[in-house]
This record gives C-alpha cells, structure tokens and sequence, in this order.
C-alpha cells in the first residue's frame, strides 16, 4: 500500500475532531478597566458548553474568592453571570465542561475603577 493511500486511510478513519471550550470574548475583557457597580459577566466559547456543570468564581481585592451563581446565556456557548464590584483588582476564573466531555480552565484580569 502506497504511503499516500495509508495516510488518507488513517485521516478517513480518525472521524470528527472536537475541540475543547476556548474562551473567544467576555465581559469584562481580560486587562479592561470597568466602572464600579452592578454588573453582567458574560463569556463566550467556541463550542457549547454545559452550563450546569461549569463554574466562575470571582477573586477580589477585599477577600477569598466567591463562587458566583452561573446562568445559561442567551446561546449554548455562554455564560452570565450578575456582580456588583467594588474598585480594584479582580480576576475572573472559569472552568467549563464542553460537549466533548473535556473540561477547560482559565482566567480573566480586570480591574474596577472608582465612579
């Protein structure tokens, strides 16, 4: 068997690729300046993603960090989730289990500025 033939036989066989949930876009984006007060964390993936089984957490400049209540968003590959910030540093962790049954992590840095 030719080694051309092998090779489109192994890539005919391999099937589909799924790919783990990238974070894409979220508000607040990574290193962005918000003003204090209420509101929406919203983060979007490449993939869907199930709600139910994912996390955020937030970690501010005042104490341990919070989990913080997740809801679907308005398509299957986001997240929202409704704070009120204080000024200061905060980071924005995530961990999401995707369609393909793999889990993801990461993390979003922003700051809150006064009023």
């Amino acid at each position: 068997m030719s080694k051309s033939l092998l090779t489109l036989l192994l890539i005919a066989a391999a099937g589909p690729a799924w790919a783990h949930a990238i974070l894409v876009q979220s508000t607040p984006a990574a290193l962005s300046h918000v003003k204090a007060g209420p509101i929406t964390a919203i983060l979007r993936y490449n993939s869907r993603i199930d709600a139910a089984r994912s996390k955020l957490t937030l970690t501010g400049p005042n104490g341990p960090a919070q989990r913080l209540a997740v809801t679907a968003g308005d398509t299957p590959d986001s997240l929202h989730a409704d704070i009120t910030l204080a000024p200061g540093a905060y980071t924005l962790r995530w961990q999401v289990l995707a369609t393909d049954g793999h889990i993801t992590r990461g993390n979003v840095p922003f700051t809150v500025d006064a009023p």
